[in-house]
C-alpha cells in the first residue's frame, strides 16, 4: 500500500459541510464516491480540516491509502471531470509513508471576507459577508493582535464534550484590500496549530462588533477569561470563510 495526497479547492455553497453526513450532500461524500468509481473500490479518506456548511476551501488536503503505482495524473483528470466545477483537484500525488492529511498537519490558515460598502455586490453574495455600516479598520487590527498566542478559546468555540479549547494562534490580522475609488474588502487571516468548532467565525463576529464601536478592544481579555460562549458575539455567517492553506 502507498499513501496519496489530494490538494483540492471547493465552493461550499451547495454542500452541507465537508464531512459525510447521512441525508445531506457533502464534499466528502462526493469525493469518496468519485474516488471509488475511478479506483474501482472504496478507500478511506482523511481531511486536513473539516469545514462547516457553506464554508469554502482554496487549499484543502485529503489523504488516502491505495495500491502502489497509481497513475495520479489520470486520477486527477478523471476526478475533475466528475466533480468540477464545484470541487476542483489541484493535484494528486504520492505522499511520504505514514502521511495523514489531518495528523501530519502543523498549521491551518483561514481567511474571512467582509464588505462594508453601502450596497452589497450581488456577484460576491456567496463568498463575502456584507455589513451595512462602515467599520473601524484600525480597531479591528488592534483586536486581531490580541488573538495571537496560546489562549483558551472556550468563549469562541461551540462545546465539544469537554475537550480543551486551548489553541496556539501564530498570526492574526485584518487589512483592507486596495480598490481605487471605493472601500476595498476587509480581509481577516488567521493561522493556528488547530481550530475548534466555529472559532474563526466567532472571532470575526467579535471583530465586527468592535469595528462597529459596540465593543471596546479592552474587553477582549475579559471575554477570554470568561470561558463562556455567551461572553462573545455569536458567529459570523459561514459563506465568508475560506480554508486558505494547510502547513506540513
Amino acid at each position: 500500500m502507498a499513501a496519496y495526497r489530494i490538494d483540492l479547492a471547493y465552493d461550499g455553497s451547495g454542500f452541507h459541510g465537508y464531512a459525510t453526513n447521512p441525508g445531506v450532500r457533502t464534499v466528502q461524500e462526493e469525493l469518496d464516491r468519485a474516488l471509488a468509481t475511478v479506483l474501482g473500490s472504496k478507500v478511506s479518506t482523511t481531511v486536513a480540516g473539516r469545514t462547516d456548511a457553506g464554508v469554502h476551501a482554496s487549499s484543502q488536503v485529503v489523504s488516502f491509502e491505495a495500491g502502489e503505482g497509481l497513475d495520479t495524473d489520470r486520477i486527477g483528470r478523471s476526478l475533475n471531470a466528475m466533480l468540477g466545477p464545484e470541487v476542483v483537484l489541484r493535484s494528486v500525488s504520492v505522499a511520504p509513508d505514514g502521511f495523514d492529511a489531518r495528523f501530519s498537519a502543523v498549521s491551518r490558515t483561514y481567511r474571512y471576507f467582509v464588505d462594508d460598502r453601502p450596497a452589497a455586490d450581488p456577484l460576491r453574495r456567496h463568498t463575502v459577508w456584507h455589513i451595512e455600516a462602515p467599520l473601524d479598520t484600525e480597531a479591528m487590527i488592534a483586536a486581531a493582535a490580541t488573538f495571537i498566542g496560546e489562549h483558551d478559546f472556550a468563549s469562541f468555540c461551540r462545546s465539544d464534550d469537554g475537550k480543551t479549547a486551548v489553541r496556539r494562534v501564530t498570526s492574526a490580522a485584518w487589512w483592507r484590500e486596495e480598490d481605487p475609488g471605493t472601500r476595498g474588502l476587509l480581509v481577516f487571516e488567521i493561522s493556528a496549530n488547530a481550530f475548534c468548532h466555529q472559532m474563526v467565525r466567532s472571532l470575526v463576529a467579535l471583530s465586527v462588533e468592535i469595528g462597529r464601536g459596540k465593543v471596546p478592544v479592552s474587553a477582549i481579555p475579559q471575554i477570554f477569561e470568561a470561558r463562556d460562549r455567551n461572553a462573545a458575539r455569536g458567529a459570523a455567517p459561514p459563506h465568508g470563510l475560506v480554508l486558505w492553506g494547510v502547513g506540513y
